[in-house]
Formats: C-alpha cells, structure tokens, sequence
C-alpha cells in the first residue's frame, strides 16, 4: 500500500462504515479514519468506532466533536423519542425523525476539509440507498453534487493538484449484500453498532428502524447477528 495514495474515510462504528473502510483498504488506501461526535444521546458509537479502527490499522484515527443538539430537531440530538417495532413498508413512507439536519453534509464538509490538509482527494462514506429509512442525505445525487461543490471550493482542485472524490461503495447494495461483502473483506461485525437507542449497558435494542434493517440482514442471510442485544 503506497503511503501518498491517501482516504478520509467517515467512521461512525456502524455496520456500514465499517464495511466502507474496509473496502477502501482492500483498495489499496493508506486509511485516515475521522469519527464525529456530533452531540447524540449515547457514547457508544466512540467506543465502536475505536474498536473498529483499531481492527483495521488505520493510519490515523481523529475524533472530531461538534454539538448539533443546539439545533435539536432529531430524535438522535434532542429529548424525542426514537420509533421502535416500525415495519419496513412503514418505514420507506417518510423521512423518519431520526434524520439529523444536514448531518451527512457537515461531515463530508470536515472530511474534505481533513483530506486538503493531507493532501488526499479521495473520501469513502458507507451510506446506502436502498435498505435505509429515507434519508435525503444518502441518495447518489446529493453525493455527487457535492462532489461538484467539493471541487469548486478548494484551493487544492481549483490550482489542479488533483479532483476530490466520494466513494459510496455500499450505495446501491442490499443490507444483506453489504454484510457479505464486508464479510468477504475480514470485517468482524462484532466490534461494530448500529442501535439507535442503546440500553445504558451499550446493548442494542432490537427495536429502532436501524436494529430492525441489521436483524432482518443477517436472518436473511441465515446469520444471526454478533452483537448483544437487549
């Protein structure tokens, strides 16, 4: 692996993100993994994230903190309650109160701002519109338009030393096909979460829109899921 042929890779702890590091690892990148810790409810997503980091040899792993709960307007930053036991016909009906504002915008912002300093053009995000709960935030359009913006608005790609891209290797799999895939790479999902309301002890609930995509993936796949639920 050639240490200049760098990626930001956004590293939530999820199953997703995690499958989307190890892709772009098999792909030959020095991997630079950036966590956010954006305000939510719960801390275990760090801790996934460290393990998952740790796993995989990563060159370089930064927490980066900002507080999206002075925003609120989230069931993951402000007192709401997250949706549990909604079907999947439920669920695709609308964008769920689990959409956090803007979130996937600000993180790509700060990778690209983290992949400029280190002189890398390309990012890798696990976001998926197919088995996901609608939000605007995951379709190929808005990745690609801001891919444009990315490459309007850096000194890096306006003097050419290179063009900004964002890799979305998980977009257009099935949850099932994202766990055989990461599977196929070496990903212990094990060291991974995805619950959005976590019991106090870190076990996931089962219940939330997230727990309920993941449980399904892996009896799809005649798998039962590593990690403790509640």
């Amino acid at each position: 692996m050639a240490e200049d042929r760098k990626a930001v890779v956004l590293l939530s702890g999820g199953l997703d993100s995690a499958t989307a590091l190890a892709q772009a690892k098999a792909d030959g990148y020095a991997i630079y993994a950036l966590t956010i810790l954006y305000g939510q409810r719960h801390s275990v997503e760090r801790e996934a994230a460290r393990r998952v980091a740790r796993a995989m040899d990563v060159v370089r792993h930064v927490e980066q903190s900002i507080d999206l709960r002075v925003f609120g307007g989230s069931a993951l930053t402000a007192e709401i309650d997250v949706p549990k036991d909604r079907s999947s016909e439920s669920m695709a009906l609308a964008i769920p109160i689990t959409y956090v504002p803007a979130r996937n915008t600000v993180f790509l912002s700060l990778a690209l701002a983290w992949a400029e300093t280190l002189g890398a053009f390309d990012i890798f995000l696990g976001v998926n519109c197919v088995d996901y709960s609608g939000y605007p935030d995951c379709r190929p359009e808005f990745i690609g338009a801001f891919e444009r913006m990315a490459n309007l608005a850096t000194k890096a790609a306006v003097e050419g030393l290179g063009r900004f891209r964002v890799h979305t290797p998980l977009i257009q799999l099935t949850k099932p096909q994202i766990i055989r895939l990461g599977q196929g790479l070496g990903v212990d999902y094990g060291l991974t979460h995805s619950c959005y309301d976590p019991t106090p002890d870190g076990r996931a609930c089962g219940r939330c829109d997230s727990c309920r995509l993941r449980l399904d993936a892996f009896e799809a796949l005649g798998q039962s899921d590593p990690v403790a639920y509640a």
